[in-house]
C-alpha cells in the first residue's frame, strides 16, 4: 500500500501543511494540492459536496503529491465508510467530545479486528495499491476534531484512546462553545488557555496535533509552538483574498480619457 506522507512526516517529528477544499471543485482541488501543500481535506461537513463528488475531488487530488483527506460530516460508520472507500487516506471526525465518540471513530475506521469497518469499493485499492486492505489500518491517518470546550475539559479521555492518530482544533466553534465570536487566530485569553491545554494533552499522549489558522504566520507561530497538523485557510478564502487584492489595486475613479 502506498504510504502516508502526512504519517510519515509526524515520525519524522515535521509539521504537515494543509488547506480546507470547500467549493466542491475537482479543477480548483487541483490546482491548490498542486501548489505543495502536505494534505488538503474535503470538506463534506459544512461544504455542499456528496460523496459522488468526494471521490472525483480526490481522483483529482491524486495527480499531485498531497494526501487526501475528508471530513465526514458527522461521526457516523455509514459516511465514514464511503469516504474512505472513497479513496481518503486521512479522516477528520468533527465534534468529538468523549471518550465514547472517540472510540466509535476508531472502531468506523479500521477494519476487523480493530474494528467493524467494512469491506468493498475499488477506488482505495486502485490509488492504495493491491495491498490497501493489509497496511489500511496502519496507513489511514484518524484526527479527531476538537471544538468544544466539553471536549476541552475531556481530552486527556478522548487523546488515550487507542487508534488515534491525531488531533485538530476547530478554533470557531470553540468559541462559540465559550461563548465567544467565531474566528480563526483568536487572542481571547480563555480561548487561548483552553487551546494550550489540548496541545498539552497531545504531547502528554505523543500525538501530533494542530488547529485551523487564518495567516501564513500564524502557521509558523504554530510550527514554533509544536504542532503538526496545520491548516491555512481554504480553497474559498485563497479565492477571495486574492480578488479582493487584485481589485484593491484597480483604480477607484473609472472615468475614461
Amino acid at each position: 500500500m502506498k504510504k502516508n506522507r502526512v504519517k510519515e512526516l509526524w515520525r519524522e517529528g515535521k509539521a504537515a501543511v494543509g488547506t480546507w477544499l470547500v467549493l466542491g471543485s475537482p479543477l480548483v482541488a487541483e490546482i491548490v494540492a498542486s501548489m505543495g501543500f502536505d494534505w488538503v481535506v474535503v470538506d463534506t461537513e459544512h461544504g455542499a459536496i456528496d460523496i459522488s463528488a468526494t471521490q472525483s475531488i480526490i481522483q483529482a487530488i491524486n495527480t499531485t503529491n498531497a494526501v487526501p483527506m475528508v471530513r465526514v460530516p458527522w461521526n457516523d460508520p455509514m459516511v465514514i465508510k464511503r469516504a474512505l472507500d472513497a479513496g481518503a487516506y486521512g479522516l477528520v471526525i468533527p465534534m468529538v467530545n468523549s471518550r465514547e465518540e472517540a472510540q466509535r471513530a476508531v472502531q468506523a475506521t479500521r477494519y476487523p479486528p480493530l474494528g467493524i469497518r467494512s469491506y468493498g469499493g475499488p477506488r482505495a485499492r486502485l490509488y492504495g495499491g493491491a495491498s490497501y486492505f493489509e497496511h489500511a489500518n496502519e496507513e489511514i491517518a484518524l484526527i479527531v476534531q476538537i471544538e468544544h470546550i466539553e471536549a476541552v475539559n475531556h481530552i486527556d479521555d478522548i487523546l488515550s484512546v487507542k487508534g488515534i492518530d491525531g488531533f485538530f482544533i476547530g478554533p470557531s466553534d470553540l468559541a462559540i462553545s465559550m461563548g465567544l465570536k467565531p474566528g480563526m487566530d483568536q487572542t481571547d485569553p480563555r480561548h487561548v488557555e483552553a487551546v494550550n491545554k489540548v496541545l498539552a494533552s497531545g504531547k502528554r499522549h505523543g500525538l501530533p496535533g494542530g488547529i485551523h489558522v487564518g495567516s501564513p504566520e500564524a502557521v509558523n507561530e504554530r510550527i514554533a509552538q509544536g504542532c503538526q497538523f496545520i491548516a491555512l485557510a481554504s480553497d474559498e478564502r485563497f479565492l477571495r483574498s486574492s480578488a479582493q487584492a487584485a481589485l484593491d489595486k484597480v483604480t477607484k475613479d473609472r472615468k475614461v480619457a
